[in-house]
């Protein structure tokens, strides 16, 4: 009788061992989701494959929300945080079962679960508001995107159900400072990021992008030259980092040589009918002897896609 009351005492402790294993495949998943997209930002990685059409993804994952920092040509993409939160998931759900058996597993158990919890909550509280952004200000549908929200509130369920949860009120009481801290920290930094809330109208004709700080060297001026010689066209957003990267390659001087569309509907000097004659989704796009290639390209790329022969001192 006293076995078997301890057997239930440690099986109280320990919380739903069957809720850790699909938590730990949950977030495994999430993992390859956020890390295949932050592979694909940061070079390393070809184009993805998005369910639904790739333009949506490209819009939402190109757009002033998809970085948490950008500046000297290096970015850190939201995804990349996502990446390690399903990391550190994945390591509170699989740490307790590698353990060896002993008194003070019961505590490991419990500890985990609440980390478990408090992620799982503030990434399902982000979740949303970046769900909202995707529908309200990007317009646009992102099917990694919506896959991470889904994972990260049936991550949040799974903790709850399966967790070791003595008061749940307790559980309610932490939730709910944590999804209020989360709500207003995210709500903050989606406004800060906002090009509505950050720009500011340099006439009445929109909105204008970011001025070029880079030099040009002769070699991108005579590509630039070049481009412009063949009827190559730059199509961008003035929101959107990605394009604002790709004219810091060229360098100031280079810039104001190219071909360059606004697509963005309030930008400045708005070309969006002709960008959307020219079926324009992602940014950067350029037009190069009638092909249509999208995302930022090295100098190097944009010279062997428009042949051209010059100098390539980038």
């Amino acid at each position: 009788m006293s076995s078997s009351r301890l057997k239930s005492r440690r099986s109280n402790e320990q919380g739903s061992k069957w809720s850790r294993i699909l938590i730990a495949i949950l977030s495994t998943i999430g993992i390859i989701d956020t890390g295949s997209i932050t592979l694909n930002k940061w070079g390393f990685l070809g184009s993805l494959s998005c369910p639904g059409g790739s333009d949506g993804c490209d819009k939402v994952l190109s757009s002033p929300w998809g970085n948490v920092f950008e500046g000297n040509g290096f970015s850190i993409p939201l995804s990349f945080v996502g990446f390690l939160s399903y990391l550190a998931i994945l390591f509170l759900a699989i740490l307790p079962l590698l353990l060896k058996p002993s008194e003070n597993k019961g505590n490991s158990y419990r500890k985990t679960w609440w980390g478990l919890f408090y992620i799982s909550n503030g990434m399902t509280i982000f979740s949303i508001i970046l769900i909202s952004i995707m529908h309200f200000k990007i317009e646009a549908f992102c099917f990694f995107c919506i896959l991470s929200a889904l994972l990260s509130f049936s991550i949040l369920v799974l903790s709850i159900l399966g967790g070791v949860w003595y008061d749940p009120r307790e559980m309610i009481f932490r939730g709910f400072i944590i999804s209020i801290a989360v709500l207003l920290g995210g709500l903050i930094w989606s406004s800060s990021v906002d090009p509505s809330q950050s720009q500011v109208k340099s006439n009445d004709e929109g909105v204008s992008s970011p001025a070029v700080v880079s030099l040009s060297t002769s070699s991108s001026i005579a590509l630039a030259e070049h481009l412009t010689s063949i009827g190559a066209v730059k199509y961008s957003a003035y929101w959107c980092p990605h394009c604002h990267e790709q004219q810091e390659l060229f360098g100031k001087e280079a810039v104001g040589k190219l071909l360059l569309v606004e697509c963005a509907p309030d930008g400045l000097n708005s070309q969006t009918k002709l960008c959307k004659e020219k079926q324009i989704e992602g940014f950067p796009s350029w037009e190069i002897n009638g092909n249509i290639e999208t995302g930022v390209k090295s100098l190097n790329e944009l010279a062997e896609l428009s042949n051209y022969k010059g100098p390539r001192d980038f």
